[in-house]
């Protein structure tokens, strides 16, 4: 049975690799061009991702092919001393986890201190010097991220260390997070580097967040505050050199803020209620991006998203109740809001949705009847010749 289920794991696994991605692609949006209109759209979409304007469209267009920029091909040289650049790097980091994880019981406080804080600090340093001397732009991020994880670690090691009875975590949180903050906003502010951007970020709203716990402000209005001060400050990123970061900060924020409207209309109300309000919000963010014409990917995840939560909640709202069918005619009518939209994602939700209200209405009602299935097959016959009409007589028009 046991290989049977290894089995079973190994082709998912395969599977996935070969057509999970396009279910994926297909459900959010993602789709190939095959048109002129599409092919446009496209190229609207990706000037405005990356701030291009038509002149320089034109202007590329236009360059005879000898003065187009041509990929460099990397040396054999370099190739290999980016290998053992990254070699030594890993085996260095392997190192010193390994030495902190076999002797930490025995280490006394300063060399605890030493081998997290101090070690951050020579990481910071090796930073700092590589983004002065611009000549190591791939080891940026990896000294980035290593140095974030060993300092903070490293300032809470201190903290543990001299306080060794502390029970305020709150306030330990507060601390490191404003001198990471800091740390991380004065290289922000000295060389503009997306990945600071985003740590500074982090550690500014993980201080806003605990700092409002502490002063009691309740879970839910803090993110509704923070969501929304995220959602704007993501679409201030869009006229930096940091909008490649935009899209994520924006699905946090969205994210955030209907979290919290979430659990505020669930404790005034009841969970159907917040489920089936905030789906209609989440959707109304995606139909936003949408006319904006921003964020595809975005988009298709928030009308998938916001319209299964947006359904789940009608759904417990009707069920057992006289307006049951209340449920299909919504669904019946979002399908022709999946047309306007030209949404895959809420397409999908849609059709499922009217299945599954369809399959649970038949069981619940006419679990032993003839007529209502041939009820359903005659009304989508009829549905289909209206919809064959419709096609023949836009021809017309």
């Amino acid at each position: 049975m046991i290989w049977l289920l290894v089995l079973i794991v190994i082709c998912v696994l395969i599977g996935g690799g070969w057509w999970g991605w396009l279910l994926v692609a297909g459900i959010l949006g993602a789709k190939s061009v095959t048109d002129k209109p599409g092919a446009l759209e496209s190229i609207a979409q990706l000037m405005h991702s990356y701030n291009i304007t038509p002149a320089e469209v034109e202007a590329t267009f236009h360059a005879p092919a000898a003065f187009r920029p041509v990929p460099v091909r990397r040396s054999s040289g370099d190739i290999a001393k980016t290998l053992f650049t990254y070699l030594g790097a890993i085996f260095i980091v392997s190192g010193i986890s390994a030495y902190i994880g076999t002797f930490w019981e025995s280490m006394g406080s300063v060399m605890r201190v030493f081998v997290t804080l101090g070690v951050g600090y020579i990481l910071l340093i090796v930073l700092v010097s590589v983004l002065h001397e611009k000549k190591y732009p791939r080891l940026i991020l990896p000294l980035a991220l290593a140095s974030v994880f060993m300092l903070t670690s490293g300032w809470f090691v201190l903290i543990h260390e001299l306080f060794p009875d502390g029970d305020n975590w709150r306030a330990s949180v507060l601390f490191v997070f404003v001198v990471m903050a800091l740390h991380q906003g004065a290289l922000l502010s000295k060389y503009g580097i997306t990945m600071l951007a985003f740590t500074a970020l982090f550690f500014v709203y993980g201080f806003l967040q605990v700092g409002f716990d502490l002063l009691g402000v309740p879970i839910a209005f803090i993110a509704i505050v923070l969501g929304t001060s995220l959602f704007l400050v993501a679409t201030a990123l869009e006229n930096t050199s940091h909008r490649i970061f935009a899209e994520p900060a924006l699905l946090i924020g969205i994210c955030w803020l209907n979290g919290g409207l979430f659990d505020r209309i669930a404790i005034s109300t009841a969970a159907n209620w917040a489920s089936l309000l905030t789906g209609v919000c989440v959707m109304s963010a995606a139909h936003g991006l949408q006319r904006a014409g921003r964020y595809s990917r975005l988009t298709g995840f928030g009308y998938l998203g916001g319209s299964i939560m947006a359904y789940s909640g009608l759904f417990d709202l009707v069920r057992n109740t006289p307006a049951e069918l209340l449920y299909l005619a919504v669904t019946a009518s979002m399908l022709y809001a999946c047309v306007v939209l030209q949404s895959r994602a809420l397409l999908f939700t849609t059709v499922v949705a009217m299945f599954g209200f369809i399959g649970f209405y038949t069981a619940q009602y006419f679990a032993n009847s003839l007529g209502w299935p041939i009820t359903l097959v005659l009304m989508g016959v009829a549905f289909l010749g209206v919809s064959t009409i419709a096609m023949k007589v836009r021809r017309y028009i």
